[in-house]
């Protein structure tokens, strides 16, 4: 969700925030991270230095967990009926998401939170979080917030010296996720001292260090595999596997080498290790269980986002308007693994032959290729429609005169010739072709009356 502008609490002046009011996990995966990390309904004002939380009403939701929380702050001071007005949209929207075997009682009965505090911890007891974890997770988010607002590079170091315990694998996974849900939310200037600081903690902290040290592996990784070049063969692969100087070369091999490491990998290793005996066995013998343990890690993490991907694409089919839903939850589809279970559910419906699934599947599909056509061919798009009549196109023409370059006309010359192999197979080719050929003509003019002043 983008920013929008609101007043701040304090000086009254517009500024820039993240205001989100439905956290649905069930078909946002990020939702969750972007309360509970405060990257929405939180207020940072660069004029008086006001900073806290929006008294925003919080519809939250989690179909695994059957949670539908809802928080309505006390300081907004609206009567019970009131509430229950404004949050009943939010809850019929989550409803309106679900497939009929997913409604459940839990949705009948939202939980009502009197404090932003007690809800983010009934969200957390779910997952397995004790009042102890949650209490650590705090003083590392609270140390996220003071490194960020801290006023130069000298300072933050000496917080980074003051806390070596908080900085470690718990602490740069949140900070990871947080730099993520900012980014994907854009809020470009909250993403982009994080990702300042992301330098600073790596440099000056150990467990920071030692993830130089990891990236460090995977860069060698990469260079060992450039190195076996194209022919790279799973005998190939076993060698580098086996030459390889530390766990952390190895995990890094494995994650870049899964498609490869199939039956036929292990089979060549389980060979290899039945043809050795003494130290040489064993080491082998590690080796294939470490290869094993670290494929697992990544099936099962895969599995996981696949799941997750699974359900937010089916949330989107179930919305009263799929091209919205899809457009509010265009940050998802920045995943390849989205993607991937995207196409799947469009090959599944067009082997069914399922008419209405496949309807709303181009729907998101057509929003995607929306958000990702180049600017030359809308602008190529929109002539086409122009070129009907002389008045018009010269009007459109006169409208993107700044955008009339050479990569224009350099895409209309590849459509043209892509219209003209078509030939016959579509009917509309001929008009198309005209009106392509006009528009070049009439840009190719222009740029010879500029030329010759």
């Amino acid at each position: 969700m983008a920013q929008t502008q609101i007043s701040c609490p304090r000086c009254r002046k517009m500024i820039p925030a993240q205001v989100e009011q439905l956290f649905d996990v069930t078909a946002d995966a990020g939702a969750k991270q972007r309360l509970i990390g405060r990257v929405s309904n939180y207020a940072r004002c660069p004029f008086c230095g006001f900073e806290g939380p929006l008294s925003t009403p919080i519809v939250y939701h989690d179909n695994e967990k059957e949670l539908l929380l809802t928080y309505f702050p006390s300081e907004l001071g609206l009567p019970v009926n009131e509430q229950e007005r404004m949050v009943g949209p939010l809850i019929t929207q989550v409803m309106n998401r679900l497939p009929p075997e997913k409604r459940k009682g839990y949705l009948l009965r939202p939980q009502s939170f009197l404090t932003f505090q007690s809800m983010i911890e009934k969200i957390l007891e779910k997952d397995g979080v004790t009042k102890e974890m949650l209490d650590e997770q705090q003083k590392r988010v609270s140390l996220i917030q003071r490194l960020l607002q801290a006023p130069s590079p000298d300072v933050r170091a000496e917080l980074i010296k003051q806390e070596p315990a908080l900085l470690d694998e718990t602490f740069f996974a949140l900070f990871g996720r947080l730099a993520q849900s900012a980014e994907a939310s854009g809020q470009q200037q909250t993403a982009q001292a994080m990702a300042a600081l992301q330098e600073e903690l790596l440099a000056n902290s150990e467990y920071g260090r030692k993830l130089q040290a990891q990236m460090g592996e995977l860069d060698a990784a990469v260079k060992s595999l450039q190195d076996a070049g194209k022919g790279l063969t799973r005998e190939k692969l076993l060698e580098i596997f086996i030459a390889a100087p530390n766990e952390a070369r190895l995990q890094a091999l494995v994650s870049m080498t899964r498609n490869g490491l199939d039956y036929s990998f292990f089979q060549i290793l389980t060979e290899r290790i039945d043809k050795t005996s003494g130290p040489e066995r064993k080491t082998l013998e590690e080796l294939r269980e470490n290869i094993m343990e670290y494929t697992n890690q990544i099936d099962k993490a895969m599995e996981e986002q696949m799941k997750q991907a699974d359900a937010m694409i089916e949330s989107l089919l179930l919305a009263p308007d799929v091209m919205q839903a899809t457009v509010q939850n265009m940050a998802n589809f920045q995943n390849e693994v989205v993607v991937q279970v995207l196409e799947a559910k469009l090959r599944d419906a067009q082997q069914k032959n399922n008419a209405a699934r496949m309807q709303k599947l181009q729907q998101i599909v057509a929003v995607l290729q929306q958000a990702n056509t180049p600017p030359e061919l809308e602008l190529v798009n929109e002539l086409v429609d122009a070129a009907g009549d002389d008045a018009s196109l010269e009007k459109a023409l006169n409208a993107h005169e700044g955008n009339l370059g050479e990569e224009l006309t350099g895409m209309l010359a590849s459509l043209m010739q892509q219209v003209e192999q078509q030939g016959d197979k579509d009917p509309n080719s001929g008009e198309i072709m005209r009106r392509l050929e006009k528009i070049y003509r009439a840009i190719l003019k222009r740029s010879m009356q500029k030329k010759l002043g």
